[in-house]
């Protein structure tokens, strides 16, 4: 397995910046539930960065960290449906636990082929749903142009919760080495791409 580097340690800790700021200071004017779930998302993304500077990419090969990121794309998206569309924020809410609960139980109690396609499943969903609300709503200019660079984050976090499910599954699209190379600067575009795009709201 790739060691962790200095650099890639310093890229997670500027994404673990970002994402505190954006709990601390991003999150201004909204309702409970997308406050709360923006919360929850940015929130585990600066947890996660900072297990990994700590534990390294040997971090990635728990079942626990699997489970915990899947609330990072869940969690954002909810927050957009609760702002955005929220005549379908139950519905959302209930696919989101779902989804969540499902994740948690396949990782432990499912053959790895379902446990793959559960996460791909969701994570699909979740990061469809931040990748083209923002985007859309931008077109139609509901919202401020620079509001699809959360779509761009939307885009970013699906792709790099496949590349980790598939890997996790043993059938990785791209090699382990170039996955973890690349993983630390998609994790700060991701992050930078929401906090700048979440400017705009």
């Amino acid at each position: 397995m790739k060691k962790i580097s200095i650099l890639d340690r310093i890229l997670l800790l500027i994404a673990g910046l970002l994402a505190a700021y954006q709990i601390s200071f991003g999150l201004n004017d909204l309702n409970t539930l997308s406050t709360w779930s923006y919360t929850v998302g940015f929130g585990v993304l600066l947890v996660a960065g900072l297990l990994l500077i700590i534990l390294g990419f040997e971090g990635l090969e728990s079942q626990i960290v699997v489970i915990v990121s899947t609330l990072i794309p869940l969690s954002i998206s909810l927050g957009l449906v609760a702002e955005h569309l929220p005549q379908f924020t139950i519905p959302y809410l209930i696919f989101a636990i779902a989804g969540f609960a499902a994740i948690a139980i396949t990782r432990y109690a499912a053959k790895d082929k379902i446990a793959t396609i559960v996460l791909a499943v969701t994570h699909g969903i979740a990061g469809s749903l931040i990748t083209f609300l923002p985007i859309i709503l931008s077109i139609r200019g509901t919202a401020e142009a620079g509001y699809f660079w959360v779509g761009l984050g939307g885009a970013l976090i699906g792709v790099g919760g496949l590349l980790l499910a598939f890997l996790k599954a043993g059938k990785p699209i791209i090699s382990q080495e170039t996955i973890f190379s690349v993983l630390p600067i998609l994790l700060l575009l991701m992050t930078s791409a929401f906090v700048y795009g979440f400017s705009f709201r």
